[in-house]
């Protein structure tokens, strides 16, 4: 990956990247451990953060470990961070990457739906940032906390209003964090990304069912989609020691998206009642792929 730092930039750091065995999450570790620092990737399946740690490893030199943890509960959160400090010290840095979204009516979510969302992207962000914060209090170290965001946490997030409501939570929960314990030396940011397509997120935001044809990079002003390496710097670049100064802070790296045209699904307002159908059935199948893969 090419990053605009320089190779050791991040040698004495140990990061927690949640959900980092895919998608964006993997894109951060990659560039986290290809700058020197050590990476502890978690998620529920087992096997494929093995898969990615390893190749990680091979392809950075840095360690690079996998924990399977299923963060929508605490316990679980609080063990593995336990085990993260106790194989090797405290942690310097977590991003709050792991998430969960689909498009839908509102009217047609359930409890369950809602809190499928939720309970990830709300409770979990909250219980991996209180694990490691505690511990910074407790032992005097400083830290650093990148929750990754959407644009939609400013205006809004119809037809995915779990996650829009989750991420605003985080969103000051991230402002909230940054005055509290600004005195103990801990920073907390957020990025919110707009269109960085990754399988996992595009086969529950853009499922075919919803593609009408309009094709969403005529709405960016720079006219394409996001590269990983820009994302992968900035994440780098609030994850390292050159921005001291810099908390409570969140940053759109959208291309200028959500200042022209909102940035989110509102124009799904034009699907029909078998639309959404056939949507909720492209989106089922890919759930049920996931538990697959989770189960092995």
């Amino acid at each position: 990956m090419e990053l605009m730092f320089k190779n050791d930039l991040l040698k004495a750091k140990r990061i927690l990247v949640t959900g980092g065995g895919t998608g964006l999450g993997e894109v951060m570790s990659e560039a986290y451990a290809q700058l020197g620092a050590t990476v502890y990737i978690c998620g529920r399946r087992g096997a494929v953060l093995d898969e990615t740690a390893k190749k990680l490893a091979d392809k950075t030199g840095s360690k690079v470990k996998g924990i399977a943890c299923d963060i929508r509960v605490a316990e679980a959160v609080d063990d593995m961070v336990a085990q993260i400090w106790a194989d090797g010290g405290a942690l310097t840095g977590v991003v709050n990457n792991a998430a969960g979204n689909f498009i839908s009516r509102t009217k047609d979510l359930t409890p369950k739906g809602f809190n499928a969302i939720a309970d990830i992207v709300f409770r979990g962000s909250f219980y991996v940032t209180h694990a490691a914060g505690k511990r910074w209090i407790e032992g005097g170290h400083k830290g650093s906390v990148i929750s990754i965001l959407t644009t939609w946490i400013w205006n809004g997030g119809p037809f995915t209003v779990p996650s829009a409501m989750s991420k605003a939570g985080v969103n000051i929960m991230t402002k909230s964090l940054a005055a509290e314990w600004g005195p103990y030396g801990i920073r907390l940011n957020a990025i919110a990304p707009g269109p960085f397509p990754t399988k996992g997120a595009w086969e529950r935001l853009s499922p075919q069912s919803a593609n009408r044809g309009d094709g969403s990079q005529a709405s960016i002003p720079m006219g394409r989609n996001g590269e990983m390496a820009e994302l992968a710097n900035l994440a780098v670049f609030l994850m390292s020691d050159g921005c001291d100064y810099l908390t409570g802070q969140t940053i759109a790296i959208d291309g200028g998206l959500h200042l022209a045209s909102g940035g989110n699904f509102a124009a799904l307002s034009r699907l029909t009642d078998s639309d959404w159908e056939r949507i909720r059935t492209e989106i089922r199948g890919a759930n049920e792929k996931d538990k697959a893969q989770r189960a092995v």
